[in-house]
Protein backbone atom coordinates (compact mmCIF):
# COMPACT_ATOMS: atom_id res chain seq x y z
CA UNK A 1 0.00 0.00 0.00
CA UNK A 2 1.72 3.38 -1.17
CA UNK A 3 1.20 5.98 1.84
CA UNK A 4 1.25 9.49 0.23
CA UNK A 5 0.71 11.20 3.96
CA UNK A 6 1.51 9.83 7.14
CA UNK A 7 1.04 11.68 10.38
CA UNK A 8 4.00 10.10 12.92
CA UNK A 9 3.94 9.47 16.83
CA UNK A 10 6.16 13.30 17.29
CA UNK A 11 3.41 15.00 15.29
CA UNK A 12 5.68 15.27 12.05
CA UNK A 13 4.51 14.49 8.73
CA UNK A 14 5.76 11.81 6.41
CA UNK A 15 5.84 12.67 2.96
CA UNK A 16 6.70 10.68 -0.44
CA UNK A 17 8.30 13.02 -2.40
CA UNK A 18 6.77 13.51 -5.68
CA UNK A 19 9.50 15.35 -7.48
CA UNK A 20 11.51 12.33 -7.64
CA UNK A 21 9.44 9.56 -9.11
CA UNK A 22 10.25 7.34 -10.35
CA UNK A 23 14.18 7.09 -9.82
CA UNK A 24 14.23 7.85 -6.28
CA UNK A 25 11.21 6.80 -3.42
CA UNK A 26 12.41 9.48 -0.72
CA UNK A 27 10.32 10.37 2.29
CA UNK A 28 10.54 13.33 3.35
CA UNK A 29 9.21 14.55 6.93
CA UNK A 30 8.30 18.18 7.61
CA UNK A 31 9.12 19.17 11.05
CA UNK A 32 7.04 22.48 10.66
CA UNK A 33 4.11 24.16 9.32
CA UNK A 34 6.41 25.67 7.45
CA UNK A 35 8.19 23.05 6.06
CA UNK A 36 4.51 21.34 5.21
CA UNK A 37 3.40 24.25 3.46
CA UNK A 38 6.58 24.60 1.33
CA UNK A 39 5.90 21.10 0.35
CA UNK A 40 2.45 21.85 -1.09
CA UNK A 41 3.56 24.65 -2.69
CA UNK A 42 6.52 23.11 -4.33
CA UNK A 43 4.78 20.05 -5.18
CA UNK A 44 6.50 17.97 -3.35
CA UNK A 45 2.92 16.54 -2.66
CA UNK A 46 0.41 17.17 -5.23
CA UNK A 47 -3.58 15.86 -6.00
CA UNK A 48 -6.21 17.81 -4.35
CA UNK A 49 -7.48 15.23 -1.27
CA UNK A 50 -3.79 14.62 -1.00
CA UNK A 51 -3.01 18.26 -0.17
CA UNK A 52 -5.79 18.75 1.57
CA UNK A 53 -4.59 15.38 4.31
CA UNK A 54 -1.17 17.14 4.02
CA UNK A 55 -3.02 20.67 5.30
CA UNK A 56 -4.46 19.04 7.98
CA UNK A 57 -1.44 17.31 9.25
CA UNK A 58 0.56 20.56 8.94
CA UNK A 59 -2.43 22.52 10.60
CA UNK A 60 -2.06 19.88 13.39
CA UNK A 61 1.39 20.23 13.39
CA UNK A 62 1.80 23.70 13.65
CA UNK A 63 -0.81 23.75 16.98
CA UNK A 64 1.50 21.18 18.87
CA UNK A 65 4.18 23.91 18.13
CA UNK A 66 2.88 26.60 19.61
CA UNK A 67 3.76 27.84 23.29
CA UNK A 68 1.57 29.18 25.15
CA UNK A 69 -1.61 27.98 27.67
CA UNK A 70 -3.80 31.11 26.97
CA UNK A 71 -6.49 30.54 24.72
CA UNK A 72 -7.12 33.40 22.90
CA UNK A 73 -3.52 33.75 22.11
CA UNK A 74 -3.28 30.44 20.73
CA UNK A 75 -6.14 30.95 18.65
CA UNK A 76 -4.59 33.75 17.05
CA UNK A 77 -1.67 32.10 16.24
CA UNK A 78 -3.63 29.08 15.12
CA UNK A 79 -5.41 31.52 12.62
CA UNK A 80 -1.54 32.80 10.89
CA UNK A 81 -0.79 28.83 10.61
CA UNK A 82 -4.10 28.34 8.73
CA UNK A 83 -3.74 31.42 6.61
CA UNK A 84 0.15 30.12 6.02
CA UNK A 85 -0.93 27.09 4.62
CA UNK A 86 -4.20 28.08 2.98
CA UNK A 87 -1.94 30.31 1.08
CA UNK A 88 0.41 27.86 -0.67
CA UNK A 89 -2.16 27.03 -4.15
CA UNK A 90 -5.46 28.59 -5.55
CA UNK A 91 -7.34 25.95 -7.38
CA UNK A 92 -7.65 22.69 -5.34
CA UNK A 93 -10.72 23.09 -2.87
CA UNK A 94 -9.63 20.57 -0.94
CA UNK A 95 -6.57 22.38 0.86
CA UNK A 96 -8.97 25.46 1.61
CA UNK A 97 -11.82 22.78 2.80
CA UNK A 98 -9.74 20.35 5.13
CA UNK A 99 -7.88 24.10 6.80
CA UNK A 100 -11.58 25.40 7.52
CA UNK A 101 -12.52 22.13 8.82
CA UNK A 102 -9.65 22.53 11.47
CA UNK A 103 -10.52 25.95 11.99
CA UNK A 104 -14.37 24.81 13.21
CA UNK A 105 -12.23 22.52 15.93
CA UNK A 106 -10.48 25.47 17.05
CA UNK A 107 -13.26 28.27 16.87
CA UNK A 108 -15.76 25.49 18.99
CA UNK A 109 -13.09 24.76 21.62
CA UNK A 110 -13.26 26.64 25.07
CA UNK A 111 -11.25 24.63 27.47
CA UNK A 112 -7.79 24.66 27.89
CA UNK A 113 -5.28 24.60 25.04
CA UNK A 114 -3.32 21.15 25.85
CA UNK A 115 -7.12 19.82 25.15
CA UNK A 116 -7.44 21.41 22.07
CA UNK A 117 -4.03 20.48 20.43
CA UNK A 118 -5.27 17.04 21.24
CA UNK A 119 -8.84 17.74 19.20
CA UNK A 120 -7.16 19.13 16.74
CA UNK A 121 -4.43 16.08 16.18
CA UNK A 122 -7.46 14.06 16.46
CA UNK A 123 -9.36 16.01 13.05
CA UNK A 124 -6.32 15.98 11.27
CA UNK A 125 -6.31 12.23 11.90
CA UNK A 126 -9.77 11.61 11.11
CA UNK A 127 -8.97 13.70 7.64
CA UNK A 128 -6.72 10.92 6.69
CA UNK A 129 -8.32 7.99 7.77
CA UNK A 130 -11.72 9.25 6.13
CA UNK A 131 -9.83 10.15 2.90
CA UNK A 132 -8.83 6.14 2.18
CA UNK A 133 -12.12 5.19 3.28
CA UNK A 134 -13.63 7.66 0.55
CA UNK A 135 -11.50 6.58 -2.21
CA UNK A 136 -12.23 2.88 -1.70
CA UNK A 137 -15.56 3.75 -1.96
CA UNK A 138 -15.35 5.84 -4.98
CA UNK A 139 -13.62 3.32 -6.74
CA UNK A 140 -16.27 1.00 -6.31
CA UNK A 141 -18.43 3.03 -7.29
CA UNK A 142 -16.77 3.83 -10.37
CA UNK A 143 -15.39 0.05 -11.50
CA UNK A 144 -19.28 -0.42 -12.37
CA UNK A 145 -18.44 1.36 -15.76
CA UNK A 146 -15.70 -0.24 -16.81
CA UNK A 147 -16.33 -3.22 -18.95
CA UNK A 148 -14.27 -6.28 -18.93
CA UNK A 149 -11.77 -5.22 -21.93
CA UNK A 150 -11.60 -1.84 -21.86
CA UNK A 151 -8.79 0.62 -22.27
CA UNK A 152 -9.09 3.51 -20.19
CA UNK A 153 -7.25 6.85 -20.71
CA UNK A 154 -6.50 9.17 -18.21
CA UNK A 155 -4.77 12.30 -17.75
CA UNK A 156 -2.20 13.67 -15.00
CA UNK A 157 -2.28 11.36 -11.65
CA UNK A 158 -4.98 10.84 -9.68
CA UNK A 159 -4.57 7.72 -7.79
CA UNK A 160 -2.84 7.12 -4.25
CA UNK A 161 -0.30 9.89 -5.00
CA UNK A 162 -2.74 12.12 -5.46
CA UNK A 163 -4.16 10.86 -1.79
CA UNK A 164 -3.57 10.14 0.93
CA UNK A 165 -2.77 6.68 -0.15
CA UNK A 166 -3.98 2.67 -1.26
CA UNK A 167 -6.34 3.72 -4.25
CA UNK A 168 -6.70 6.75 -5.09
CA UNK A 169 -9.74 8.67 -7.22
CA UNK A 170 -9.69 8.13 -10.94
CA UNK A 171 -7.06 5.71 -10.80
CA UNK A 172 -8.77 3.91 -7.76
CA UNK A 173 -11.67 3.38 -10.21
CA UNK A 174 -9.09 1.57 -12.36
CA UNK A 175 -7.76 -0.50 -9.69
CA UNK A 176 -11.15 -1.72 -8.30
CA UNK A 177 -12.29 -2.78 -11.86
CA UNK A 178 -8.83 -4.21 -11.47
CA UNK A 179 -9.41 -6.07 -8.34
CA UNK A 180 -12.77 -7.40 -9.10
CA UNK A 181 -10.95 -9.56 -12.31
CA UNK A 182 -11.81 -6.96 -15.19
CA UNK A 183 -9.63 -7.16 -18.13
CA UNK A 184 -8.77 -3.64 -18.22
CA UNK A 185 -5.51 -1.68 -20.18
CA UNK A 186 -4.73 2.06 -19.17
CA UNK A 187 -3.57 4.90 -21.49
CA UNK A 188 -1.39 7.39 -19.66
CA UNK A 189 -1.33 11.00 -20.54
CA UNK A 190 2.36 12.31 -19.97
CA UNK A 191 1.15 15.31 -18.65
CA UNK A 192 3.70 17.95 -19.67
CA UNK A 193 4.99 19.99 -18.48
CA UNK A 194 5.61 18.25 -14.46
CA UNK A 195 4.80 14.80 -16.64
CA UNK A 196 3.19 13.39 -13.87
CA UNK A 197 1.20 11.13 -16.26
CA UNK A 198 4.82 9.67 -17.49
CA UNK A 199 6.52 10.14 -13.82
CA UNK A 200 3.63 9.28 -11.18
CA UNK A 201 0.73 7.29 -13.05
CA UNK A 202 2.81 4.97 -14.83
CA UNK A 203 4.89 4.15 -11.94
CA UNK A 204 1.61 3.05 -9.82
CA UNK A 205 -0.24 1.24 -12.39
CA UNK A 206 2.72 -0.64 -12.44
CA UNK A 207 3.31 -1.49 -9.23
CA UNK A 208 -0.54 -2.62 -9.36
CA UNK A 209 0.33 -4.79 -11.84
CA UNK A 210 -1.94 -3.37 -14.25
CA UNK A 211 -1.49 -3.32 -18.41
CA UNK A 212 -0.38 0.62 -19.00
CA UNK A 213 0.90 2.33 -21.91
CA UNK A 214 2.61 5.57 -21.79
CA UNK A 215 1.97 8.42 -24.52
CA UNK A 216 2.52 12.03 -25.34
CA UNK A 217 -0.26 14.24 -24.72
CA UNK A 218 -0.86 14.93 -28.10
CA UNK A 219 -1.19 11.01 -29.08
CA UNK A 220 -5.13 11.04 -27.56
CA UNK A 221 -6.68 11.88 -30.76
CA UNK A 222 -4.79 9.31 -33.18
CA UNK A 223 -5.70 6.41 -30.69
CA UNK A 224 -9.05 7.50 -29.99
CA UNK A 225 -9.65 7.61 -33.67
CA UNK A 226 -7.95 4.31 -34.18
CA UNK A 227 -10.80 2.72 -31.57
CA UNK A 228 -8.09 2.43 -29.10
CA UNK A 229 -9.77 4.00 -25.70
CA UNK A 230 -13.36 3.10 -24.98
CA UNK A 231 -13.34 5.19 -21.87
CA UNK A 232 -11.47 8.57 -20.15
CA UNK A 233 -11.11 8.63 -16.56
CA UNK A 234 -9.48 11.60 -14.57
CA UNK A 235 -9.59 13.26 -11.43
CA UNK A 236 -10.21 16.90 -10.45
CA UNK A 237 -8.44 19.93 -8.31
CA UNK A 238 -12.26 21.88 -8.12
CA UNK A 239 -15.76 20.64 -9.34
CA UNK A 240 -18.52 23.66 -9.36
CA UNK A 241 -21.83 23.10 -8.16
CA UNK A 242 -23.09 22.57 -12.01
CA UNK A 243 -20.18 20.01 -12.55
CA UNK A 244 -17.57 22.23 -15.04
CA UNK A 245 -14.58 20.55 -13.22
CA UNK A 246 -10.87 21.80 -13.06
CA UNK A 247 -8.29 19.45 -13.47
CA UNK A 248 -4.44 19.42 -14.69
CA UNK A 249 -3.67 21.85 -17.92
CA UNK A 250 -4.64 19.32 -20.74
CA UNK A 251 -7.63 17.57 -19.75
CA UNK A 252 -10.24 19.90 -21.66
CA UNK A 253 -8.13 19.23 -25.14
CA UNK A 254 -9.30 15.09 -24.07
CA UNK A 255 -13.09 16.00 -23.09
CA UNK A 256 -13.59 17.66 -26.70
CA UNK A 257 -11.54 15.06 -28.17
CA UNK A 258 -13.69 12.15 -26.08
CA UNK A 259 -16.49 14.11 -27.06
CA UNK A 260 -16.07 14.18 -30.62
CA UNK A 261 -15.14 9.96 -30.70
CA UNK A 262 -18.22 9.23 -28.61
CA UNK A 263 -16.16 8.35 -25.68
CA UNK A 264 -17.24 8.62 -22.29
CA UNK A 265 -15.73 11.07 -20.31
CA UNK A 266 -15.75 10.83 -16.23
CA UNK A 267 -14.30 12.62 -13.82
CA UNK A 268 -13.49 10.99 -10.38
CA UNK A 269 -13.49 13.07 -7.25
CA UNK A 270 -14.69 13.28 -3.69
CA UNK A 271 -17.32 15.46 -2.33
CA UNK A 272 -15.03 17.66 -0.52
CA UNK A 273 -13.64 18.38 -3.98
CA UNK A 274 -16.86 19.71 -5.25
CA UNK A 275 -16.89 23.60 -4.64
CA UNK A 276 -21.26 24.32 -4.14
CA UNK A 277 -20.07 28.18 -3.41
CA UNK A 278 -19.75 28.82 -6.60
CA UNK A 279 -22.54 28.53 -9.85
CA UNK A 280 -19.76 27.51 -12.32
CA UNK A 281 -16.34 26.92 -13.69
CA UNK A 282 -15.11 30.45 -14.63
CA UNK A 283 -15.33 31.02 -10.89
CA UNK A 284 -12.39 28.59 -10.13
CA UNK A 285 -8.85 30.71 -10.08
CA UNK A 286 -6.48 28.82 -12.22
CA UNK A 287 -2.74 28.64 -10.99
CA UNK A 288 0.04 30.28 -12.72
CA UNK A 289 3.26 28.08 -11.98
CA UNK A 290 7.08 28.50 -12.61
CA UNK A 291 7.83 28.83 -16.25
CA UNK A 292 11.09 27.12 -15.76
CA UNK A 293 8.68 23.89 -15.78
CA UNK A 294 8.13 24.26 -19.49
CA UNK A 295 11.71 26.05 -20.34
CA UNK A 296 12.79 22.68 -18.75
CA UNK A 297 12.64 19.12 -18.32
CA UNK A 298 14.13 18.20 -14.78
CA UNK A 299 17.72 20.43 -15.11
CA UNK A 300 17.77 20.03 -18.56
CA UNK A 301 16.76 23.46 -20.55
CA UNK A 302 14.92 22.99 -23.54
CA UNK A 303 13.72 26.40 -24.65
CA UNK A 304 16.07 29.41 -25.84
CA UNK A 305 16.40 31.97 -23.16
CA UNK A 306 14.06 35.28 -23.04
CA UNK A 307 11.04 33.42 -24.99
CA UNK A 308 7.90 34.37 -23.31
CA UNK A 309 6.38 31.28 -21.86
CA UNK A 310 2.84 30.87 -20.24
CA UNK A 311 2.13 28.08 -17.47
CA UNK A 312 -1.56 27.55 -16.34
CA UNK A 313 -1.48 24.55 -14.10
CA UNK A 314 -5.09 23.87 -14.87
CA UNK A 315 -7.82 24.04 -17.60
CA UNK A 316 -11.48 23.73 -16.70
CA UNK A 317 -13.90 21.42 -18.61
CA UNK A 318 -17.28 22.32 -18.92
CA UNK A 319 -20.50 19.77 -17.71
CA UNK A 320 -21.90 19.56 -21.20
CA UNK A 321 -18.40 16.88 -21.76
CA UNK A 322 -18.45 15.05 -18.87
CA UNK A 323 -20.86 11.52 -18.93
CA UNK A 324 -20.69 11.33 -15.07
CA UNK A 325 -18.97 12.18 -11.80
CA UNK A 326 -17.98 9.79 -9.68
CA UNK A 327 -18.30 10.19 -5.93
CA UNK A 328 -18.01 8.15 -2.90
CA UNK A 329 -21.88 8.67 -2.70
CA UNK A 330 -22.23 7.62 -6.26
CA UNK A 331 -22.32 8.66 -9.88
CA UNK A 332 -23.65 12.41 -10.76
CA UNK A 333 -25.37 13.00 -14.22
CA UNK A 334 -26.31 15.92 -15.94
CA UNK A 335 -28.26 17.88 -14.82
CA UNK A 336 -25.30 17.97 -12.30
CA UNK A 337 -26.83 20.88 -10.79
CA UNK A 338 -29.59 18.80 -9.30
CA UNK A 339 -27.51 15.43 -9.04
CA UNK A 340 -24.40 16.54 -6.83
CA UNK A 341 -27.26 18.80 -4.40
CA UNK A 342 -28.76 15.26 -4.37
CA UNK A 343 -25.28 13.73 -3.26
CA UNK A 344 -24.38 16.10 -0.85
CA UNK A 345 -27.76 15.41 1.56
CA UNK A 346 -26.75 11.96 1.81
Amino acid sequence: MIKTVEFLANGHVALIDQRLLPTEEVIVTCTTYQELAEAIRNMTVRGAPAIGVSAAGGCALGARQIATDNLAAFKTKFEEICRVIAGTRPTAVNLFWAVDRMRRVAAAHNGPVAALKQALTAEAEKILVEDLFINETMGNNGAVLLADGDTVLTHCNAGALATAGHFGTALGVMKAAHLAGKKIKVFSDETRPFLQGARLTAWELKKEGIDVTLITDNMAGYFMKKGMINKVVVGADRIAANGDAANKIGTYSVAVLAKEHNIPFYVAAPLSTIDFNIPDGSHIPIEERDTREVSHIGNRQVAPDGVRILNPAFDVTPNKYIAGIITEKGVARAPFNESLAKLRQI
